[in-house]
């Protein structure tokens, strides 16, 4: 008796939902020529409803096959995003940087999806994951599985007001893209049509970390798409190196982070760290200095000699009385640091690094300073990597490797003319540009990143041809006049002849570096006072109150004033322990905070996965002989 009434249950309760399920759909009848994406499009509805209820349509459809059509309701539910794993088999010498490198994530991220995998170091042929991709949520992205295609292909319903480049930009797809799967889509788009779109191929589009993308809309061009986005053609290639081809509308260009392009502009907030130190445990720092003590014969009086006689010994002396300053200064301020000071042994194209960090423990080390030599510095930060340890390359301009771990001092050259054109464009300036035919690369390089610039031509004889310098400035607008010359001539005829014009036209004389041309007696230095030179500087030029007292103490100490290599050992070495001394850590600190101390300031960015300090100085010659910083 139990049996039946429990089947009776079940029988009335399986009428029950059977009876739902007949309410909420309806029977089409396939007629000739119909499709899936025609019948959904007749429904208002997408074609994966169609599938759910009719999984065999994804083989294909005939004439007269019944298919279950979902009525439509008032709330539409949302399609839920997946996440699926990216995965990449290990193959022989391949590293966990490499690794990184080949999909853009960090060492980090893979170490956190494949924790348990890793705990023994990385294998051949495992399989590890590299990379999470999300599917899409929104109301009308639905993911269609087209068993006879290998690529995938998803419906999206137009909404309205809703454009084709609208629609190629949501997806990350072109145009043209669009209307080769739509041909009706070229006459216009209505309201509520449904739209067979492909999915955006990873290969050509790819995603770095917050990376922008950028849909190319029709008639741009590279210098207007430049202009748009302030950023140089240059990066735009460097980032897209099919733009070589040319551009074309509906290209999905992947552009820089915000963080990069901001901070070319918008200045992080100039803190004091000492402020904000935590003294609750002890941390670690290491220099990594080239002495080459092993080419010192110490049996010898002539060490003196020795020294005098080897550059890198020089530099590398002058930067270590600096940062023993920032390390004695820290002592005196009870900083919980313990310093390791090791020698490096390098030559041009080796170095014994490989062995110090074999032989020293750096798993607790919290940063490390040195080596100079940027392939140096790099080998050490790609060492170090697995510790996440934060190598800082002190004095080299060069920028080469992207690793997450590795922090240029010094800002490049690139970065200081860029700061300078971040002044101009904030002034609203006419630039012009006096280059010598010697400095012929400079001039290309402002073409090809800085188009708006406008050259002066030279006469036959190779003088500047002051009459066209004259038509190119504008009278109500600051005029930027670039001098690139290390011809005396060139630069006095130039000076003396904006001198003669200032009173008609407002000019500002504006050199990239300070040379040696303009120490002769012969250019009076009433021209650059009066025309207030301009020029970016990776050190602060101004006497400040805090210098007398750094240049004092350094006196009193090594019987000398501090060199510029003196100076950038106290400032980075100070910097660096102060950093590492706040609770969020160094890596933290570099993105969040601007610091300045004696002669230099640290703003460190990421360009494009190399972190780079655009702490630059903008100085100009004032009337009173003083350098003074632009405020």
């Amino acid at each position: 008796m139990r049996i039946f009434k429990l089947l009776f249950v079940l029988f009335i309760f399986s009428s029950c939902v059977a009876k739902t399920k007949q309410d909420s759909f309806l029977k089409h009848n396939v007629e000739k020529g119909e499709t899936i994406f025609s019948i959904a499009k007749k429904y208002q509805i997408t074609p994966f409803d169609i599938y759910r209820l009719n999984p065999d349509a994804k083989n294909g459809i005939q004439e007269n096959t019944v298919l279950l059509i979902p009525k439509r309701t008032v709330k539409e539910t949302k399609a839920e995003a997946e996440t699926k794993n990216i995965v990449h088999e290990v193959k022989s010498k391949e590293t966990l940087y490499s690794i990184a490198k080949e999909y853009e994530v960090t060492v980090a991220q893979i170490q956190e999806w494949n924790s348990e995998l890793l705990k023994d170091g990385l294998k051949k042929g495992q399989e590890i994951i590299v990379g999470k991709e999300k599917s899409a949520v929104s109301e009308n992205y639905v993911e269609v599985q087209n068993t006879k295609n290998t690529v995938e292909t998803f419906s999206h319903k137009v909404l309205p007001k809703e454009t084709l480049y609208g629609i190629a930009t949501k997806y990350n797809i072109s145009i043209d893209e669009i209307i080769a799967q739509n041909p009706d889509s070229k006459d216009g788009l209505k309201e509520g049509t449904i739209l067979t779109l492909k999915k955006a191929s990873s290969k050509t589009i790819t995603q770095v970390n917050d990376a922008k993308l950028y849909t190319v809309k029709p008639k741009q061009t590279l210098y207007s798409l430049s202009k748009e986005l302030k950023l140089s053609q240059k990066e735009l290639i460097k980032l897209n190196p099919e733009l070589e081809e040319g551009l074309k509308e509906g290209m999905v260009l992947k552009l820089p982070n915000d963080s990069k392009q901001d901070s070319l502009f918008i200045e992080k907030p100039l803190v004091n760290l000492l402020s904000t130190i935590k003294k609750d445990k002890k941390r670690n720092l290491v220099l990594l200095l080239p002495f080459n003590l092993s080419k010192i014969d110490e049996n010898t009086a002539s060490i003196r000699q020795q020294i005098k006689d080897t550059p890198l010994l020089n530099l590398t002396l002058d930067f270590y009385a600096g940062a023993m300053m920032a390390i004695d200064s820290a002592k005196v301020l009870g900083l919980p640091v313990n310093v390791k000071i090791l020698n490096v042994e390098s030559t041009r194209t080796s170095s014994n690094i490989a062995q110090l960090i074999k032989d020293n423990d750096f798993s607790n080390v919290d940063a490390v300073i040195g080596p100079f030599q940027n392939s140096h510095a790099e080998t050490t930060a790609e060492l170090l990597l697995k510790y996440n340890t934060p190598v800082i390359s002190p004095l080299s301009k060069e920028v080469g490797m992207k690793l997450p771990n590795l922090y240029n001092a010094v800002p490049s050259e690139e970065y200081m003319i860029s700061k300078l054109f971040a002044y101009f464009k904030e002034k609203e300036g006419n630039v012009v540009s006096v280059i010598s035919a010697k400095k012929k690369s400079t001039k290309d390089f402002l073409i090809k990143n800085y188009p708006e610039v406008k050259h002066t031509a030279f006469n036959e004889s190779g003088a500047v041809d002051l009459n066209n310098l004259k038509a190119l400035l504008v009278k109500g607008k600051k005029n930027f006049v670039i001098i690139e010359s290390q011809t005396t001539n060139q630069i006095l005829n130039t000076t003396n002849f904006l001198m003669k014009i200032k009173g008609d036209y407002d000019v500002q004389l504006v050199v990239f570096k300070l040379n040696d041309s303009f120490e002769y007696i012969d250019i009076p230095i009433a021209n650059l006072t009066e025309l207030n030179m301009l020029f970016p500087s990776t050190k602060n030029e101004e006497e400040l109150e805090a210098d007398k007292i750094f240049d004092k103490k350094y006196r009193n100490e090594n019987g000398i004033s501090p060199s510029v290599p003196a100076s950038k050992g106290f400032d980075i070495t100070f910097d660096t322990i102060l950093r590492i001394c706040q609770e969020e850590g160094f890596a933290k600190s570099v993105e969040n905070y601007k610091t300045e101390y004696f002669e230099n300031s640290f703003d460190y960015i990421n360009d494009n996965g190399n972190i780079i300090n655009n702490g630059v100085y903008l100085m100009y010659y004032d009337t009173d002989l003083t350098i003074k910083q632009v405020k």
